[in-house]
């Protein structure tokens, strides 16, 4: 029978986010197996099944109604005709939200480990691919860690010196520390630039730059600054972004990833831009977990991020995830992340 045991703490949850549904005790017993059932097998389910997997006490024809009852509330869908049914991505969002039961034994046993872990027995980057490879051997899922990073500082001011046809621009950061720009000065454009400068200042003192109020007369000296700027950002960012993964083969076996196609995308981001997986500046998701197209990115709508952020001294953080199909085991998943970043967090601060 499915276990009556309280759900595990879903977290702390974004405060706009709308509020859950509460569903009837036989719809919650009937989602929660059949997550369960399509995460053990990949196959939809039928009434039938349930009652005889779990135990239900109820008849296939009751079990059957509340299936069509949570289909019309968007939690479970059939594939196809006379098909049993899935979850769909809300249903699985409710399912983490409300149903997901303890951790396994698995996932106690890898934070009773970690207990033990310290920084003298190994260099930190050696530190970071055994906790990468426990996590990915446990789920059998793509696992990510970023290393610790300051937060960016925020641009204070900027002085504008042309120079020849090249405009030098002087940045000073929120860390009071300075760095330059040389820029290709648009011909006939230095009149502009005290008009610009002050503008620039004025737009700091309140904030980031509203480049959309940029005047018209200011345009051409305004874009290329605009352009500078960015890829200034862009860079300091690249720099900085630097992440352990592993897992790439416990992935290719999911049936979900079987077509390379549906993976390449995810690939190329984890690979290239790891940021954009674990941005500690997006929206943090529900419960620390992102199904389906809740991600902000693309790339990822066909996936679920389970992910947890870990401080380090001096005021830098860093993030722990997993990334697999939706169908996941995520109660494993997320008091894994948790157990790594907490780990990480005691080891660093």
């Amino acid at each position: 029978m499915l276990s009556q045991q309280r759900p595990y703490d879903p977290g702390t949850h974004d405060t706009d986010a709308a509020p859950v549904q509460p569903l009837p005790r036989r719809q919650e017993q009937v989602l929660q197996a059949t997550v369960r059932h399509y995460v053990d097998t990949t196959e939809p389910v039928g009434s039938k099944t349930l009652v005889q997997r779990f135990g239900l006490e109820a008849s296939p024809a009751t079990i059957r109604s509340a299936m069509g009852a949570l289909e019309q509330r968007g939690l479970l869908t059939q594939p196809h005709t006379s098909a049993g049914r899935v979850p769909s991505p809300l249903g699985y969002r409710h399912y983490v939200d409300c149903l997901l039961p303890a951790p396994g034994a698995a996932a106690i046993q890898l934070q009773r480990e970690l207990m033990g872990l310290s920084l003298q027995w190994a260099a930190f980057d050696d530190l970071l691919l055994h906790l990468a490879r426990r996590l990915a051997d446990l789920t059998g899922l793509l696992s990510l860690i970023t290393r610790p990073q300051r937060p960016s500082p925020a641009l204070q001011a900027l002085r504008l010196v042309p120079s020849g046809d090249r405009l030098l621009v002087f940045l000073v950061d929120g860390g009071a520390s300075a760095t330059s720009l040389n820029l290709r000065l648009p011909h006939g454009s230095t009149h502009t630039l005290p008009a610009l400068e002050r503008w620039v200042s004025e737009q700091l003192a309140e904030g980031p730059i509203n480049w959309q109020s940029l005047p018209p007369q200011l345009q051409s000296c305004g874009d290329l600054l605009r352009q500078g700027l960015l890829s200034h950002q862009q860079a300091d960012t690249s720099q900085q972004a630097s992440a352990v993964s592993l897992g790439l083969g416990g992935l290719l076996g999911q049936p979900e990833f079987q077509r390379s196609a549906s993976l390449r995308p995810l690939l190329q981001l984890v690979e290239s831009e790891p940021q954009r997986v674990l941005e500690p500046a997006r929206a943090t998701p529900l419960g620390g977990v992102w199904i389906g197209a809740e991600h902000p990115d693309t790339a990822l709508h066909a996936c679920a991020v389970v992910q947890a952020s870990y401080a380090a001294a001096g005021g830098s953080a860093g993030q722990v995830a997993l990334i697999g199909p939706m169908r996941m085991a995520y109660a494993t998943a997320r008091a894994a992340v948790q157990a790594v970043a907490s780990t990480l967090e005691r080891l660093l601060s």
